[in-house]
């Protein structure tokens, strides 16, 4: 079976008792449960997913009783076991993939986003596309040091850029920030040339470190670009 590389394949999770609870569908958008009936391994190499979170999926599924769980403590702690392990999936998987998860005590399915990790039931409840793919990593006076399309700024902890990126790497950021603005306002005081080429050179070292660390954050599911300074 081929995929257009456009459009994004459906996955659902739901415990069954099989090793696997992945499902995928070929209905697109407008996929209903019942749709989702090839399962797919937790090892798929399309899937990418990393050891640890295979294994949580296939004791997650493996865990439920073939005759459903008799009492209602038991399903609730199953139930949040498994929302909180398929937004781990649906974070790693990104935008490529639409995660959706059956919440076996309601007997509803829902979208997982993978940028805010929140439950919706609908796909487009962000807009489109929901969050920022293409994360540009750029040092400029009085602005964040976070760009989308060369020009727009955003705080590392804007929530509606769903980063949800460490709290170091956050601090660390707005420090690079600071200090890009600290040389500006040196400079503009003293109009020492040597003295703002050399801060400027230690900055961009620490922006490209920066921008590793960023890109090892949000892992494959967005791109990072280090433009230097402007």
């Amino acid at each position: 079976m081929t995929h257009d590389n456009d459009e994004p394949r459906h996955l659902l999770v739901r415990a069954r008792g099989d090793r696997s609870p992945l499902y995928e569908s070929d209905d697109g958008f407008n996929a209903e449960t019942d749709s989702f009936t090839r399962g797919v391994p937790v090892d798929d190499r399309a899937l990418g997913l990393p050891d640890k979170l295979a294994r949580q999926l296939a004791s997650w599924s493996e865990a439920r009783p073939p005759s459903g769980f008799a009492s209602r403590p038991e399903l609730r702690k199953h139930v949040k076991n498994g929302l909180e392990t398929a937004q781990s999936l649906a974070r790693h998987l990104g935008p490529a993939w639409v995660v959706r998860y059956w919440d076996e005590r309601h007997k509803t399915v829902k979208f997982v986003c993978w940028g805010c990790q929140r439950l919706h039931w609908t796909i487009d409840a962000h807009g489109n596309p929901p969050h920022p793919l293409h994360i540009i990593v750029e040092g400029e006076y009085r602005w964040y040091p976070l760009r989308v399309d060369k020009c727009e700024d955003f705080a590392p902890d804007d929530p509606a850029a769903a980063l949800d990126l460490s709290d170091q790497l956050v601090a660390d950021l707005y420090a690079w920030a600071a200090d890009i603005d600290t040389v500006m306002e040196t400079w503009l005081r003293d109009r020492d040339d040597a003295a703002q080429e050399a801060a400027y050179e230690r900055l961009r070292g620490d922006g490209a470190k920066l921008a590793d660390r960023l890109a090892h954050e949000l892992g494959p599911s967005r791109t990072v670009t280090y433009r230097g300074l402007y």
